[in-house]
């Protein structure tokens, strides 16, 4: 009943709000704190909660923020991953792989409300994407980013971009990671079927980047991923992957694309 649910509440609310946040950007609509661009992707992301039956936990909400730009760093394990972040994470933006920019009216609804798509493959093309998303937090949003790139079939963290790493220090802002744990039962990779369940997000402690350089993020890298593997041991038992870093020096992570 879930599943059949999910499915109607994703193509209904997909369909009525799409098109709202598309005619917003062809009258010129512009972006502002609670405006549409903001509301829109949220009441999308909270019908799906909702509509799944799930219920979210989230630790240390302290940490959540709307004032300051921050690249929030995310695991990744679940299409469902994304509609609990869009729930509770004020003024921000995912970065998005480019493939779900093909996706009829969902990609355009994206892109309107300020998803920021990179070519994974296109290096020139992703530095492009990398410098706007730059550019966007100096104006005082924040950028979400699954770090692994892609969804996983276990909780055990899988390599990290660089990518995101880079693009805070650039920006200058501090880095939020974030472990996710529980959306993995609502619906895992590969798999069609929703099911009602509790989400864990753990919004860990805020990591600065004044003073950082290029140089530094490797270092940097590693303390997100320490931190987040510590939390995913300690408090679920995961023993994390050994593997820490992608070769890809500026790939950034990706947000997923629909089931």
């Amino acid at each position: 009943m879930h599943t059949l649910y999910s499915v109607i509440t994703l193509v209904t609310t997909t369909l009525t709000l799409g098109p709202l946040v598309l005619l917003a950007r062809l009258f010129g609509v512009q972006q502002k704190p609670n405006g549409i661009y903001y509301r829109a992707p949220r009441w999308w992301a909270r019908a799906l909660v909702k509509a799944a039956g799930i219920t979210t936990v989230v630790h240390n909400p302290e940490r959540i923020t709307g004032r300051t730009s921050r690249v929030y760093i995310a695991n990744h394990v679940s299409w469902y991953d994304t509609p609990v972040l869009l729930d509770i994470l004020p003024n921000f933006g995912f970065v998005a792989k480019r493939e779900l920019e093909k996706i009829p009216l969902f990609g355009s609804a994206a892109r309107a409300i300020g998803v920021i798509y990179i070519d994974r493959v296109n290096h020139q093309a992703a530095f492009g994407a990398y410098e706007d998303a730059a550019r966007r937090m100096q104006a005082g949003e924040s950028v979400a980013v699954y770090v692994e790139g892609t969804r996983g079939e276990s909780y055990a963290l899988r390599p990290f971009k660089k990518g995101p790493f880079v693009l805070a220090i650039q920006a200058g802002v501090p880095v939020v990671p974030i472990v996710l744990y529980g959306t993995r039962a609502v619906n895992p990779r590969g798999s069609l079927q929703a099911h009602p369940g509790v989400v864990h997000v753990h919004m860990l402690e805020p990591i600065p980047t004044t003073g950082l350089t290029y140089a530094d993020r490797d270092e940097l890298a590693a303390t997100v991923r320490m931190r987040m593997a510590d939390t995913l041991r300690d408090t679920y038992g995961v023993n994390p992957a050994l593997t820490a870093i992608s070769n890809a020096p500026t790939s950034l992570g990706a947000a997923p694309a629909p089931t």
